[in-house]
């Protein structure tokens, strides 16, 4: 029965979930990180992915797969990369396709169910020479690990020994409903500003394929995935899409050890992204519930300090070091 409930008790500011959400995501906009390396793979669809690459010659690799409409220099991604670097981890940190700050070449970019990149991502560490591969995912990039751990396993190479997740948005379903709500509204503003941006960017190369006609009358996720996530990517419907993409019906099926670490105010989640009766089926799938933390939260006061999330997640990794 692997439900935790540790005790992370951040500031009394940092107990408004908003606040703490907000919070977490700007005040490590200058946190100091190893020198990295960026790489522009190209993938076997003739397109490309942009990674950065941390690098001490570890046989060990961290893959660190960010949130939506993220990308590799969010402070979350750059603090987990320097904590793993720091406990001798390589990292590879990927910006899904149109999310480096170039749009991608094919008509469809990214969403919460695709896993493909992150397996051709994963081969590629193989072929470098890793021996032991761990994955980190970020509410979407953790729907991402968990869908490739259970629903896709049989593809998952020897090598990758297990994951540690944060915030997940494992019922995109209900998650869907909570983020309309008026409560988000200003996290819903931000993310449709950037989806338009890049559709636009979009349209230049798909003029016949994608509209703007009317966008600004789109104020919910519902609305953007009916008319344009799910027809770009082959979906019957929003519904369909948030139906196959969700990770809660596979977590089941994981063999290796995974770990979800998540906060009961997480003003992005529903009440069915919280799998304790999964995690109580399955022995290899650990879930970690705090009182507080906002969404990829677990912030620490002091802006140098490593946050709670990483030294925890950290923690959850020794069993695979080399």
């Amino acid at each position: 029965m692997p439900v935790f409930y540790p005790n992370y008790s951040p500031s009394l500011l940092l107990r408004n979930p908003h606040v703490h959400t907000v919070y977490a995501s700007l005040a490590r906009s200058k946190l100091e990180t190893p020198k990295f390396s960026s790489e522009r793979i190209h993938t076997p669809d003739d397109d490309f992915l942009d990674v950065d690459w941390y690098t001490q010659d570890s046989p060990c690799l961290l893959v660190i797969s960010h949130g939506l409409e993220g990308h590799t220099q969010r402070p979350y991604v750059r603090g987990m990369a320097k904590a793993a670097y720091d406990d001798a981890w390589d990292v590879l940190a990927w910006n899904y396709r149109s999310c480096s700050g170039e749009t991608n070449r094919k008509l469809q970019s990214y969403h919460s169910g695709c896993t493909h990149d992150l397996h051709f991502l994963v081969n590629e560490a193989v072929a470098r020479g890793y021996e032991r591969i761990a994955l980190c995912g970020f509410s979407i990039g953790g729907n991402k690990s968990l869908l490739y751990l259970g629903r896709d396993k049989a593809l998952v190479p020897d090598e990758v020994v297990g994951a540690i997740t944060y915030s997940v948005p494992c019922d995109l379903v209900k998650s869907a409903d909570v983020l309309a709500k008026r409560s988000n509204r200003i996290y819903m503003r931000n993310f449709l500003k950037t989806l338009e941006l890049k559709l636009k960017q979009k349209q230049g190369r798909y003029p016949e394929d994608i509209s703007l006609n009317q966008f600004k009358k789109i104020k919910t996720f519902g609305q953007f995935d009916e008319r344009y996530t799910a027809p770009l990517n082959g979906f019957a419907s929003a519904l369909d899409y948030w139906e196959q993409s969700s990770s809660l019906p596979h977590i089941d099926k994981i063999d290796r050890p995974t770990a979800l670490f998540t906060s009961l105010d997480d003003p992005f989640l529903s009440e069915s992204c919280y799998p304790v009766d999964v995690a109580k089926r399955n022995p290899n799938f650990h879930l970690y519930l705090t009182r507080f933390g906002g969404h990829v939260g677990f912030a620490q006061s002091n802006r140098r300090k490593m946050y709670w999330s990483e030294s925890k997640g950290l923690e959850f990794l020794s069993q695979f070091k080399c």
